[in-house]
């Protein structure tokens, strides 16, 4: 059975073909600057050279037509024709509190799907083009939502309510909801497949550390608490994004630089983060290789950054009384290994010790780096949103 992966953007559309005899990856790609000068295809047939393809695609539309150009090319696609594909997983933003898994997408659910716009109004619109368009060109397939905030679901009611009056819960769903789901959830069961250890007896946190950022507590299977929020601006200092502020800082800005409510939207979430702090950029790459050359502001983002995460480390070893294992994925927690060190330094009174040689230069590959004798296991989990999606897609249209 081959499960086609969605995942869509204002003007982005990255896809994945896998074959789940197997769970192997036959293609994938990304349509870019969709609807933009410029639009370009990146296209994998997996085994072969990535192909780029300059091609204008005006509307998503266009893009899902020539994804399925390529998929079916004679020279460099992987199927015949897109009746072999049996389903269409769509990754979803924001699920709201309807959604407590995983559905098969109908009438009803793109109704809520456009109900929770205003809880995510940068990513559920794309989402839903995707759909729509999708569902043009392949009307008889079944087509499952996969949502960042299903997994996170599972958080006690004192955990994901904030301590405004009570009717604004009620009124307008103010809570947090947590995203990066998918992935917490995937890495979290692979962690416990490495332990040998069923992941209903185990106590774990999953840092997913990229440009967006967010550390999850993961108690016998469930989320019980995550740094994100409302939305994915609260928690962790991230590459553009804030983190968690002060509330009364956002008044005294707009008062002061005489900002809209538009503006310092944009301004924490595109203009903050460790890109603000530094100055420099929001890759981390950039900001270490200024840090090591002694700029100072760089040094203080990287400072910004490792902080917090053991920070939130050491708040969901409370929060759990205790735990089992420490994950690191995503760009930043699969490939930096400072940020790792950092994270877990002086943390040896909670049982989290690591080897720093294993540790060391490790970039993208599933390694234990705890030291023998460690009461934590720490290990790095490259995640992989796509397959979980596809795996939830399966289990979905197998009910």
């Amino acid at each position: 059975m081959k499960i086609l992966v969605i995942n869509t953007g204002s003007s982005s559309l990255k896809y994945q073909l896998i074959d789940m005899a197997n769970e192997s990856v036959l293609a994938k790609g990304l349509c870019d600057r969709i609807g933009i000068d410029n639009s370009i295809i990146k296209y994998t047939k997996i085994g072969c050279k990535q192909v780029n393809i300059e091609i204008d695609m005006p509307d998503h539309h266009a893009a899902m037509a020539e994804m399925a150009r390529v998929l079916t090319d004679k020279d460099i696609g992987v199927i015949s024709n897109m009746n072999e594909i049996s389903a269409v997983g769509h990754r979803v933003v924001h699920g709201g509190e309807k959604f407590t898994g995983s559905v098969l997408i109908n009438e009803e659910v793109i109704k809520a799907l456009n109900d929770f716009i205003e809880l995510a109004p940068l990513h559920n619109p794309p989402n839903i083009i995707g759909i729509n368009a999708l569902k043009k060109l392949m009307p008889d397939k079944p087509m499952v939502g996969v949502f960042d905030t299903a997994f996170h679901q599972t958080m006690p009611k004192f955990a994901y309510l904030y301590a405004l009056p009570y009717e604004m819960y009620e009124k307008y769903g103010i809570r947090k909801y947590g995203f990066h789901g998918t992935s917490h959830k995937f890495v979290s069961q692979r962690a416990a497949v490495l332990l040998g250890r069923p992941i209903e007896e185990l106590k774990i946190i999953t840092c997913h550390l990229g440009n967006g950022a967010s550390i999850c507590a993961v108690k016998y299977g469930k989320s019980v608490d995550t740094s994100m929020g409302f939305t994915p601006l609260a928690g962790l200092a991230m590459g553009t994004r804030s983190g968690t502020i002060d509330p009364a800082v956002i008044k005294f800005l707009m008062e002061k630089e005489k900002l809209t409510i538009s503006e310092i939207d944009n301004f924490l979430n595109k203009k903050s983060g460790v890109l603000g702090i530094s100055g420099i950029s929001s890759d981390f790459r950039d900001i270490q290789e200024a840090a090591a050359k002694g700029n100072e502001r760089a040094q203080l983002a990287v400072d910004i950054f490792c902080y917090r995460v053991k920070k939130y480390i050491g708040e969901y070893t409370a929060v759990m009384d205790g735990i089992d294992a420490l994950v690191f994925t995503a760009g930043i927690g699969e490939n930096n290994d400072e940020v790792r060190e950092r994270a877990v330094r002086g943390l040896d009174y909670l049982g989290i010790q690591i080897d720093l040689e294993k540790n060391k230069g490790l970039r993208g590959r599933e390694l234990d780096i705890s030291l023998p004798g460690s009461r934590v296991r720490t290990m790095v989990i490259p995640t992989n949103e796509e397959l979980e999606i596809a795996r939830e897609t399966l289990k979905v249209i197998n009910q």
